[in-house]
């Protein structure tokens, strides 16, 4: 009998043990903040029940100078980002347009321009834009200045997040530190899938387009970023001067000739695109297989 009891209480401490676990993994948890004088770019990670900011131990080395063929995006955000860290006004971004064509490698390449002038960067999942009033409220009081940066943004609808992220740009009852920039990018200008039958409910008044409610909703969230730069498409004169910046990066000046551009044709063709992410995987490919003849 005595076993007996000797199992039965064991495997309730066993029992109440897990139960302690799993109790304190949904208590808030407060973790020190990052050593900004250190790291120039951090992640928000989910625990339990809150959140932190970890940092990115090994940021991408992207330059602007990497960034070919996009200089009017290039030229606007970049004045964009130096008003910002000059204290003057300035706008949250949106980049929008097609895949591959540079717009998260420019959010990467301006942090690595402007990181000894104060700029740091929290990069911010969709589904965590919840908890975008626990991010910038420990950045109030910070000297550096943060791009809160989210990338391939797009939401469906009753999404949540979305909400929130409209608060944050313009809308809630808190002000916005004036030290931190919301800079998002998508494939979709209105960041929400667009339907035909909500554009029936539009009507020409007095010669003047008036949208439905719900397209009207779909556009107000993307309004409420100031600057909007669109990314289209490269042509293929675009497409084959990217491969061939690469191409000397990666193997100096005799890296391009007519071989390479043929096989760089050829491999737009497969894909379905030119774009730069394009051009760069057709020039690393390129070299390593020249590197092993």
């Amino acid at each position: 009998m005595a076993s007996v009891t000797l199992t039965i209480d064991q495997a309730l401490a066993e029992r109440l043990i897990h139960l302690l676990a799993r109790w304190e993994q949904s208590l808030p948890v407060v973790l020190e903040s990052p050593d900004w004088a250190r790291w120039r770019a951090c992640r928000w990670r989910r625990f339990g029940q809150s959140g932190y900011l970890q940092p990115v131990r090994h940021a991408h080395p992207l330059r602007l100078a990497d960034l070919q063929r996009i200089d009017r995006q290039k030229a606007a955000l970049d004045l964009n980002i130096r008003q910002f860290l000059a204290g003057h006004s300035c706008n949250h971004v949106l980049l929008w347009g097609s895949r591959g064509t540079g717009k998260s490698s420019l959010i990467k390449a301006l942090l690595n321009e402007y990181a000894d002038q104060g700029l740091r960067l929290i990069e911010v999942d969709k589904h965590d834009l919840l908890d975008l009033p626990d991010i910038v409220e420990s950045l109030f009081d910070r000297k550096e200045r943060f791009l809160l940066y989210c990338d391939d943004l797009s939401f469906e609808a009753n999404d949540p997040s979305y909400k929130a992220l409209k608060a944050m740009l313009d809308g809630s009852i808190n002000v916005a530190p004036d030290n931190v920039l919301l800079c998002a990018t998508s494939n979709r200008r209105h960041l929400l899938p667009e339907y035909q039958r909500e554009n029936e409910d539009t009507r020409l008044i007095e010669g003047e387009l008036h949208h439905g409610e719900a397209v009207e909703e779909k556009i107000s969230l993307s309004e409420r970023f100031g600057l909007w730069l669109s990314f289209h498409p490269f042509g293929q004169d675009d497409y084959l001067a990217i491969v061939a910046y690469w191409l000397e990066r990666l193997a100096g000046p005799a890296g391009w000739n007519e071989s390479a551009r043929q096989a760089a044709l050829q491999w737009a063709l497969q894909r379905g695109s030119r774009s730069g992410r394009v051009a760069w995987q057709f020039a690393r490919d390129w070299v390593g297989r020249q590197a092993l003849q």
